[in-house]
């Protein structure tokens, strides 16, 4: 607790965090969703993804708006960062390259968070979401490819948390915002007693 204390002027959201997951036995979470949005039919395949919850020393944190067109429907959408991992790539690796490309930012993982499996039936396919928290260093240009610029139209967001939450339910009434509301809510109630 002395730690804590010490550090708490200096550093207050990530000195908390780390307090919290230390002292207070922290457990990650592993939570299994159906689609309620689209039918089930088949799984076909399934995607291993690194996501972040992502802060920085001001309480901000950071998300991606996602407006696109396609087999989902026309909407705009907030995500947590992230996205798949590579062959032969660690979740932390994977977590590290798309924040990078997607965001700009190097980080430091504070903890691992947990995980979600959740499943896209339109695409038949099992998502496995490993969140992790992270707390930005710097930002520097991001790498988009051209599918995160052309058809997804990925752009940064820069908001509190209670901010995010009110995004998230602004954008739960289209069929994709529900499935992501239901994801993400978890990672984001789980950081809520040690945001500020």
């Amino acid at each position: 607790m002395h730690g804590f204390l010490l550090f708490n002027v200096k550093f207050p959201i990530y000195t908390f965090i780390i307090w919290f997951m230390e002292i207070k036995d922290y457990k990650p979470f592993k939570v299994k969703l159906n689609d309620i949005s689209y039918k089930y039919s088949f799984i076909n395949h399934e995607r291993k993804i690194a996501r972040a919850i992502l802060f920085d020393d001001e309480g901000y944190f950071y998300f991606v708006n996602v407006t696109r067109n396609d087999e989902f429907g026309k909407c705009s959408l907030i995500e947590t960062s992230g996205g798949g991992v590579k062959r032969n790539e660690t979740y932390r690796k994977a977590l590290k390259r798309e924040l990078k490309e997607e965001l700009g930012a190097e980080v430091k993982i504070i903890c691992y968070l947990g995980e979600v499996i959740d499943f896209y039936n339109l695409i038949h396919r099992k998502n496995l979401n490993h969140y992790f928290l992270c707390k930005v260093n710097n930002f520097k240009e991001n790498n988009l490819t051209n599918d995160e610029i052309n058809k997804f139209h990925l752009k940064t967001l820069k908001v509190k948390y209670d901010e995010a939450i009110d995004l998230y339910k602004k954008y739960m009434f289209t069929k994709l915002g529900r499935l992501l509301y239901n994801r993400e809510m978890i990672p984001l109630l789980a950081i809520k007693d040690f945001k500020k």
